[in-house]
């Protein structure tokens, strides 16, 4: 009987590891097809190894459940089963998506390599700016599901998952996007909407509709109806294509020639003479997983894509371009810093060259995704689409013009030694040297200016027995929030040989003796010869401040001592002062026999006398 129940408890375990190998077979194939939703509540019912819960929190991930991915991501860095750089990534996105800000900078830096504060991050970009944002989303006519409005004539047109009869996209069990026409009123909401004819809208996926100037060639994102395996997945691509307007009916539609079912081609944007198209793909050669491109249009011919390059496109996405009316690049990016997940930047473009990226601030930006910008730069206003509520919604906007401001900051240094130097004075002065601002640092030795943007600056550290040093910049970037200027400072004896710090702390300039007549102080030519030296260095350092100190040997009484050291030290400067060296700059001191550098008594030799007399140049400041 025994035998029996260890055997039936046997088979029962078998078969509970049968179902649980089964039911992880099915959950892998899903999460491989993509079917994110399905692979996750499968995962969740089963006992899954270390290694599978990346593939967890990816699903829950790539469907925007950012508490259940930051969950799982922990787990397995926790776990040590996967720690790569993408995965401190996606974490650090899903807890940005929960705003534990401060944890997902922490992971974030690990990711990038560097210190990464958003906080600071945002109020610099919310100062840079060149306006400020309100935002509102659109409710009436509107739903859950819709995205990418363009400008489309006298209308606007939209992508949405509204076509409830529609197929259901396994990703994450919503219908197909089909492409609608509205009109926006003045009460913000969306009015006779339409979907796009049934030859337009198919099967699979359409979206990001635009339109030419002409009103008579459309543009569009759709999905491939067919799978390519490509590595280890399935996949259908996205591709481009254009429609011919004819008899008011949208019709003769093909696929761009340089779509692929091997990569994705998607969210097409035109110039303004249209001449240009531009797009996000993923194709071979780029930068990251998708890059911005454009292909030149002449006629029915297309040029070969050409990536906008690194100033633009990271490592991950770079998606949603859109070009304004004044040639302004707008798109949506997840590798540049942000506030979590994609975000929105802008770009000029400026003798050929695009601009530094600006993110575009907290209110059109979120710590979810925010995509699809466009803007009327006439009126000010625009769409955007964002998922920062939990789905994806229609926003739209006015603007108002900013005084914007960006930073300049860094640290002061010694320039040999590397140290910070504490209460070391900055000061910002304007291209025409006219100081605008002046800062002095403390024990961290860092500065901050804010400075307007399009013009020229110089930033200056001075510090007591220090040269100062000036750097030049100019803010003609406009996607520059802050500018890093590490200003270096040499001090005055590692600067010359002549100048040295000796042990009683003060720092004295090493001149040959100046020697005077017996009971004189008038300059002889050799002296003269010597304060020349003094005067070349006060010359070349224009601040620099200096004390001259005469002494005498201990022969003669200590008052007619004093007397003679003090006519003599003013004498040596009235020599210094009729060389063109300001009165403010100099002091003289008469020390007489009173720090004798040989205190030999009575006794002295000529020797040691001669050593006690003596001039000595103490620098000052």
């Amino acid at each position: 009987m025994r035998i029996f129940k260890l055997f039936f408890l046997l088979l029962s375990f078998c078969q509970v590891a049968h179902s649980q190998n089964a039911k992880l077979k099915k959950a892998n194939k899903l999460f491989m097809d993509r079917s994110y939703v399905q692979a996750a509540a499968i995962y969740e019912e089963i006992d899954i190894p270390d290694s599978l819960l990346v593939n967890l929190a990816d699903a829950y991930y790539f469907n925007s459940n950012m508490a259940k991915a930051a969950e799982n991501y922990s787990k397995a860095i926790a776990s040590k089963a996967d720690t790569s750089n993408e995965v401190y990534f996606k974490y650090a996105q899903a807890l940005y998506g929960i705003d534990n800000v401060t944890k997902a900078d922490s992971m974030m830096s690990v990711y990038k390599d560097r210190n990464i504060q958003t906080p600071s991050f945002i109020n610099k970009v919310n100062l840079a700016n060149p306006f400020i944002y309100n935002l509102k989303p659109i409710t009436e006519g509107s739903q859950s599901g819709d995205f990418g409005i363009t400008y489309f004539g006298d209308q606007l047109a939209f992508s949405s998952s509204r076509n409830a009869d529609g197929s259901v996209y396994n990703w994450n069990e919503k219908p197909y996007l089909d492409l609608y026409t509205a009109t926006f009123n003045e009460n913000g909401t969306l009015e006779d909407i339409v979907p796009f004819n049934d030859e337009l809208n198919s099967k699979t996926h359409e979206s990001s509709a635009i339109l030419t100037k002409d009103g008579k060639t459309m543009y569009f994102s759709r999905t491939g109806d067919k799978r390519v395996k490509i590595g280890d997945q399935k996949i259908a691509t996205v591709r481009l294509f254009k429609a011919q307007l004819i008899e008011n009916e949208w019709s003769e539609i093909e696929e761009l020639p340089f779509s692929s079912e091997f990569y994705s081609i998607q969210h097409a944007a035109l110039n303004n003479d249209n001449s240009k198209l531009y797009f996000s793909s993923d194709m071979p050669g780029g930068k990251g997983s998708f890059d911005i491109y454009y292909v030149d249009i002449a006629g029915d011919v297309y040029g070969n894509p050409i990536n906008l390059g690194p100033s633009i496109n990271t490592s991950k996405l770079e998606q949603f371009p859109y070009i304004s009316e004044s040639g302004d690049l707008y798109f949506s990016s997840n590798g540049l810093q942000g506030l979590g997940g994609l975000d929105i930047f802008v770009c000029e473009l400026n003798n050929f060259q695009w601009s530094t990226p600006l993110n575009l601030g907290n209110v059109i930006n979120s710590n979810l995704d925010d995509f699809s910008f466009i803007v009327n730069i006439e009126d000010n206003t625009g769409f955007t689409s964002s998922n920062r509520d939990g789905k994806d919604q229609l926003y739209y906007f006015t603007r108002d013009k900013n005084d914007r401001k960006l930073i300049v900051e860094g640290f002061v240094r010694d320039k040999n030694t590397k140290d910070i130097l504490p209460e070391t004075m900055v000061t910002l002065l304007d291209e025409n040297n006219k100081a605008i601002d002046s800062f002095q640092v403390g024990e961290d030795g860092r500065y901050s200016f804010r400075v307007k943007p399009y013009s020229k600056f110089k930033i200056e550290g001075y510090r007591p027995f220090y040269i100062p040093s000036s750097v030049d910049f100019e803010t003609d970037d406009s996607g520059k929030i802050e500018l890093n200027i590490e200003l270096e400072i040499e001090s005055y004896d590692d600067a010359e040989e002549l100048i040295v710090e000796k042990e009683d702390g003060y720092i004295y300039i090493e001149l040959e003796n100046i020697y005077f007549d017996l009971n004189k102080w008038d300059i002889k030519p050799n002296a003269g010869k010597t304060l020349d030296i003094l005067v070349n260095l006060m010359e070349k350092y224009p601040r620099m401040e200096v004390q001259l100190g005469a002494h005498t040997d201990n022969r003669s009484s200590y008052d007619y001592n004093m007397i003679l050291s003090d006519n003599r030290a003013k004498s040596a400067m009235n020599y210094i002062l009729s060389k063109g060296i300001p009165a403010n700059r100099l002091t003289s001191k008469g020390y007489g026999e009173s720090q004798l550098l040989v205190d030999c008594g009575e006794n002295c030799t000529e020797e040691e006398h001669s050593i006690n007399r003596r001039c000595e140049f103490i620098i000052k400041k």
